[in-house]
């Protein structure tokens, strides 16, 4: 989901997304066009090849995965492809002589079309035998230099991998986001002394404009293409703003990606700072670009579905998401909407789906990514802090942010903007006027050389004033540096570390702030028959905060995060799944910055932003899935996924629990033990997810049966894969994952898990912790497996007493050479009576 800050995070008002949305085709009204995803009930071509037999006909009953070769036409519906040109077909002879335009022809991971109808258009395609589903099209929105060092990565899975000029090598990570400004160091492929070949399963292009010209892309830099057509037909697309290229005019998909394989070493200097050294998880690895959000309005289902679509037929091996749907999507379960189903089918091709978990947290069920074949993961904080501080005159020192410079222990004089105007008739109760955006009406020779105090409004978290704009007016009038305090009206927002090229520092509590007011309110020297200062005597110096300390309490869940577990679905109730499936760094990430990026005012033309977000966590754990395919390139992406999760970690530097945030107030004042619906698994441990032992494993089938468990659910999942659901249909429970989640325990309940070994022959122990008020027992508690073989766990939970709140417990499978996987535990006992037995 959206990255969470741009200066400042709002936490009681929901900005906490990075684009205002506008939702034109939410909604319909009769008569009024608006964009639909319409689903075909014939198979998908990721599934079966298209090719005509002898007799001109479509031979449907090839059960192979197949990828159309790539021609010079985009895959917007006029590829010549037989399902393009079938879709084509249909369109004209159901809709003969009306107005409508098709978007896209979907071709490889579902069967379909975006098209723009009418409502009774919308019913004549509805009553074709060939449609499956007809959609209403919806909105979607978006959700270092330390990190690499905080998850380990410079001593442990690098070294794994040979070094960060070979970690990630061959892998193809594509990323659907606001695209990427291919000038930026950390995408140049003339850095490395090694051959860097674009690996050959990857077949993408490079789509060349006035905005992203022939040259753009490189070896490190392989694809890159926009979609915008659902936008642009609702007449909402900016070009001016938005760019009709795979170029990133928001900065949001420059900062993603390079998080996840920005190359390694790259200077990070923001407003004239260095603040380390940058490198993305897998910085060998390549990246592919399919822009489907833009600034200026987000993003459209249509659009990132084609988006999707492509990434797959090109090659890529894993898929970043850092976006989620505004609303839920309609459908007969949460799970059956065009991009879910687009991305079980991109599974089954092999690839590994990585999404943020959403910017809606701490709520209980405000996850925005739930279905069991994505990868979620939440933001957590990391150990990197920067602090700043203001030391008064009487000795008094107030913490405060700001990456900004101190004064060098030197003590200046302190002048507030409201005391220092050139017009005595102006309104100093005007709240622009304490903001310090206008130079004119500030009298230098009153601020030249001192500290000047500037108010901290609600204007600022609004856009209406900012740092940038106070920061110009000090430099006019020769400032030594600026102290903003906390305007009282402002509550409940958390600052972030924001660039100044200044001496400067801003004091986030508003109690903080008026210790500062009082001291500078009683030390001015007024004339008493007048009330004219006559003597600014309050000083203080400012500490600096450019250099980073690494105390921080971390990891720790972010307040924002979304949390688990699975949301209610009206047709599927609670769907047993446990999300997050991880967390990751997301808070105050450093990371590159498109060149014209204006997300974030504050880092407007630099190289460099940091952002916080499970937008920034995401792409750590598609960087950290790379270094995992790399070794072991025939894994599926469940796989993939065990060896993350089985492997995370479940404690903090310190040693203690990991910590979650609960409140958007003060959040460190709420924190308390995290459990699995608010971290997953854990931290994320690369390290020791190329070395996880054992792995549970599941495949497309498997959550095929899972879809056809849903009541009513047989003709979609026929309509949508071209599969008949058959007797065999298991419940999410029984799903193959390393977590077992039971939203209805109804006195005992048995499910499975099947561990396969990918390490040598092994002794395993199992132990385990009940959640509260159920027992559980595991069969066998101790086993033999060799390399390569799998052994089934029988795990029962049998309710000692009723209750309405989920416990949590975990399993833990500990092997005498070392290797630990993790199964974590949560359960609702619902019951209307209870067994005695203990």
């Amino acid at each position: 989901m959206g990255h969470l800050v741009r200066g400042v995070v709002a936490v009681v008002v929901f900005v906490v997304v990075s684009w205002v949305v506008l939702c034109q085709g939410d909604e319909d009204t009769d008569g009024i066009s608006a964009v639909y995803i319409v689903t075909l009930k014939q198979p998908l071509v990721a599934h079966y090849d298209v090719s005509l037999d002898s007799n001109g006909k479509t031979p449907f009953n090839l059960n192979r995965l197949h990828r159309p070769k790539r021609n010079n036409s985009r895959s917007d519906g006029h590829s010549g492809s037989y399902l393009s040109r079938f879709h084509d077909s249909l369109l004209r002879r159901t809709l003969r002589g009306e107005n409508y335009l098709k978007l896209y022809s979907y071709h490889y991971l579902i069967n379909g079309f975006a098209v723009l109808i009418t409502p009774g258009q919308v019913g004549k395609l509805s009553q074709r035998r060939e449609v499956a589903n007809v959609v209403l099209d919806f909105s979607v929105r978006t959700a270092t230099t330390h990190t690499p060092a905080f998850l380990g990565l410079p001593q442990g899975a690098w070294v794994q991998e040979g070094g960060p000029e070979f970690a990630g090598e061959g892998i193809v990570i594509g990323f659907i986001d606001t695209g990427i400004d291919p000038t930026h160091p950390s995408f140049s492929d003339d850095n490395s002394e090694h051959t860097f070949p674009v690996p050959n399963h990857f077949s993408g292009i490079c789509e060349v404009t006035s905005d992203f010209p022939s040259g753009s892309c490189n070896r490190k830099l392989i694809g890159a293409q926009h979609f915008a057509a659902s936008a642009i037909t609702r007449g909402i697309f900016n070009a001016s703003q938005d760019y009709a290229s795979p170029f990133d005019g928001d900065g949001h998909g420059t900062h993603t990606a390079s998080i996840a394989a920005g190359n390694y070493g790259i200077p990070v200097i923001v407003a004239g700072h260095h603040f380390g050294n940058a490198s993305g998880m897998a910085p060998r690895s390549h990246i592919s670009v399919y822009k489907a959000l833009y600034k200026s309005f987000g993003g459209f289902a249509a659009d990132v579905v084609a988006a999707i679509d492509q990434a797959a037929q090109d090659g890529v091996d894993i898929i970043s998401l850092s976006i989620t749907p505004n609303r839920r999507p309609p459908g007969i379960a949460t799970f059956f909407n065009p991009i879910d189903m687009a991305l079980l089918s991109a599974v089954k091709a092999g690839i590994f789906v990585v999404q943020a978990a959403g910017n809606t947290g701490p709520s209980p069920k405000s996850i925005a990514s739930f279905s069991p074949w994505i990868f979620t993961v939440g933001a957590a904080a990391h150990d990197r802090i920067y602090s700043n501080s203001l030391v008064l005159g009487n000795n008094i020192t107030i913490p405060g942010v700001g990456l900004a410079p101190g004064t060098k222990d030197k003590i200046l004089p302190m002048v507030s903007a409201i005391h220092a105007l050139n017009d005595e008739e102006t309104n100093v109760n005007d709240i622009p006027v304490g903001e310090c955006q206008d130079s004119s009406i500030l009298n230098q020779d009153m601020v030249e050389g001192n500290l000047l105090i500037c108010s901290y409004s609600i204007r600022f978290v609004l856009g209406l004033s900012t740092i940038k704009q106070t920061l110009e007016t000090a430099k006019n009038l020769s400032a030594a540096g600026v102290v903003f305090y906390m305007d009282p009206f402002v509550i409940g927002f958390q600052l972030n570390p924001i660039p100044m090229k200044l001496p400067g520092v801003i004091i986030p509590s508003p109690n903080d702030s008026k210790v500062l007011l009082q001291y500078y309110n009683s030390s001015l020297e007024r004339d008493e028959a007048s009330k004219k200062i006559l003597k600014f005597g309050a000083v203080a110096s400012i500490s600096g905060g450019i250099k980073a300390n690494y105390s921080n309490s971390a990891p720790k869940v972010m307040y924002y995060s979304a949390r688990g577990p699975d949301p209610q679905d009206a047709f599927l109730a609670d769907a047993d799944i446990l999300k997050p499936n991880l967390i990751a760094p997301g808070n105050f990430i450093w990371a590159a910055w498109s060149s014209v990026g204006t997300d974030s005012v504050e880092f407007q033309g630099e190289n460099f932003a940091m952002m916080s977000g499970t937008s920034m966590a995401a792409p750590h754990v598609a960087g950290l899935a790379a270094l995992v395919k790399q070794k072991f390139p025939a894994f599926r992406p469940s796989a993939i996924g065990s060896a993350l999760s089985t492997t995370a970690s479940l404690y903090n530097v310190q040693g203690g629990p990991i910590m979650a945030q609960h409140t958007y107030t003060n959040p460190d004042s709420s924190q308390s033990p995290a459990t699995p619906f608010d971290m997953g698994s854990g931290l994320v441990n690369a390290t020791a997810a190329l070395d996880p032992g054992l792995i549970l494993d599941s495949n497309f089938d498997d959550f095929l049966s899972f879809l056809c468990g849903i009541n009513g659910s047989a003709p979609v999942v026929f309509n949508y894969t071209g599969q008949r659901c058959g007797m065999s249909n298991i419940n999410a429970a029984d799903l193959n994952l390393p977590s077992v989640t039971i939203a209805r325990l109804n006195q005992s309940r048995t499910v499975q898990r099947t561990v396969t070994n990918i390490a040598g022959d092994e002794s395993y122990f199992v132990g385990w912790s009940a959640p509260y008020g159920v027992s559980v027992s595991v069969s066998p508690t101790r086993f033999l497996i060799e390399s390569g073989q799998k052994q089934v766990l029988n795990i029962s939970f049998n309710a000692t007493m009723n209750s309405t709140l989920t416990s949590f417990g975990r399993i833990g499978l500990f092997g005498n050479k070392g290797h630990v996987a993790n199964i974590p535990l949560s359960v609702i006992v619902k019951i209307s009576s209870i067994s005695t037995q203990s």
